[in-house]
């Protein structure tokens, strides 16, 4: 197991063992754990071969039995994983390339398994092995959910590849999302989800009172037009048209199309019903993954006037768990508040934080939950109120249940509101010529004389010319107002 040199006090120390102030070398023990994210991929194997060996078409309901049975199941035998790395081993850590294989690997092992059976419900043999075996329509309908199943948890990979500045990792998260035809995610939710999460602006973050069923043609429906609208007005700037190859939305949809085309070209075009199921079933199951993530979250207004806005990105905006299976299974996912905080930041890095509200389970069970909008409501409506100190009007409810939340439960003129971060700009700030701005979150730097030609601004593009509500492209959290002042010479 590879280690990573750091000074651990005893807060950090496993049980006490590491004497303060004592040079040890920390270790991941979730490093090969890891490895089992792989096993979700592998889940159309795990079919193939027990109906082979058995005959029994339970198997090709593998998906969502693993899902959303064994895996539950797991997290409450297994129990909570809170452990930090320390602060030193961090970019260490995020260097070791073991880690981003891991996420490479997943992948083929998708894709082989997609192809397999597509193969499968066109009537191919797989290597002759099915000879002799047919698959009734329901057979086909589990293993379609099934390979849906594997291709959500395969938007889970995308969504840690997305986020990462090299731009292979950005084309492999346009891959892995293909197979379920949802690649605008990669646009809206790095520029469009992580710049208004916990506002009622996001169509990715649920409002109190709206159950899942509510909850999924609103988001499913807004972060296509959102993905289209950031994309076109970036392409505005640049003065083209949005109906173009360069457009990260309508190339992402090409390779979808292109790769359904060569599916159904292959495999006849009685696999076209079961590609629909599959995509379906696995961009539900990223978005009521969205829908727990933020459930209830509101960001309060700061500033004053025109100035006004939403408050920074909080630990206290996203729902946690710290259960170990499904954060192996999910990498670190329900880490969630320090994803929002650090968008590219690698998994294996991500930190609890003590402030962050608390699923009472993890995402895996949460999902059963949130299927049953009676129990959803009963496990966690009183858990939002809790977590705004009994003041339910500081909550993101939904505009039809407002006044019926506001009856029950009230507002309390009681409750602190705290110090809020008021980042305004002053006007000896404004005054003064900006050549360059540097990202707080990602170290992203807008020059002046460079301009940046991806996002529509020509070299010599002049700081107070950004719009205001322009966000870093990089990490799609920090707003112009964020960036910090340098001088060209720095940015190097």
């Amino acid at each position: 197991m590879a280690g990573y040199p750091t000074r651990i006090p005893n807060r950090l120390a496993p049980s006490g063992t590491v004497p303060d102030g004592t040079t040890e070398l920390w270790k991941d023990r979730k490093r090969y754990l890891w490895l089992i994210g792989l096993v979700v991929p592998s889940l159309a194997f795990v079919a193939f071969g027990g109906y082979l060996a058995t005959g029994w078409s339970v198997w090709f309901w593998v998906g969502p039995i693993v899902i959303l049975g064994i895996v539950p199941t797991i997290d409450l035998v297994a129990g909570l994983d809170r452990s930090n790395p320390p602060d030193d081993v961090i970019e260490a850590l995020e260097q070791d390339r073991y880690y981003r294989w891991i996420t490479y690997l997943f992948l083929p092992i998708q894709y082989a398994g997609f192809l397999g059976a597509m193969a499968v419900v066109g009537g191919w043999s797989v290597f002759g092995a099915l000879d002799g075996m047919p698959l009734s329509p329901v057979d086909k309908v589990g293993l379609a959910i099934s390979i849906g199943c594997i291709g959500g948890i395969g938007i889970n990979t995308a969504h840690e590849l997305g986020h990462k500045k090299e731009a292979n990792e950005r084309w492999l998260s346009k891959i892995a999302l293909a197979q379920v035809f949802y690649g605008h995610f990669y646009i809206e939710h790095n520029r469009g989800h992580h710049v208004r999460v916990a506002t009622p602006e996001d169509p990715a973050s649920s409002r109190l009172g709206e159950n899942f069923y509510q909850f999924w043609p609103r988001t499913v429906g807004g972060s296509v037009k959102s993905a289209w609208r950031l994309e076109k007005r970036r392409l505005a700037r640049r003065k083209q048209s949005p109906w173009r190859l360069d457009n990260d939305v309508l190339n992402a949809w090409l390779m979808t199309v292109a790769l359904w085309a060569v599916v159904v070209v292959a495999f006849g075009v009685e696999v076209l019903p079961f590609l629909l199921i599959q995509a379906v079933v696995g961009f539900s199951l990223l978005e009521v993954v969205n829908y727990m993530e933020h459930y209830g979250m509101l960001r309060q207004k700061v500033g004053e006037g025109e100035r006004q806005r939403y408050e920074r990105v909080l630990p206290s905006h996203s729902w946690n768990s710290n259960n170990i299976a499904t954060n192996v299974l999910l990498y670190h996912l329900q880490r969630h508040s320090d994803h929002h905080a650090n968008p590219t930041r690698r998994y294996q890095t991500l930190r609890d934080f003590e402030e962050s509200p608390v699923l009472p389970t993890g995402y895996a069970g949460m999902i059963v939950l949130a299927a049953m909008p009676f129990v959803w409501r009963r496990v966690m409506d009183q858990r939002v109120v809790d977590h705004f100190g009994g003041d339910v009007s500081l909550a993101n409810i939904s505009p039809r249940k407002r006044a019926a939340y506001l009856r029950r439960y009230g507002a309390s003129p009681l409750v602190e509101e705290g110090e809020r971060a008021r980042a305004e700009t002053t006007e000896e700030q404004a005054r003064k010529e900006v050549l360059a701005a540097r990202c707080p979150s990602c170290e992203y730097v807008y020059e002046v004389a460079a301009g940046d030609e991806h996002e529509g601004f020509a070299a010599g593009t002049a700081w107070a010319d950004i719009p205001d509500d322009w966000c870093c492209p990089d990490c799609g959290v920090r707003e112009k107002v964020d960036f910090v002042v340098i001088e060209p010479e720095r940015a190097a």
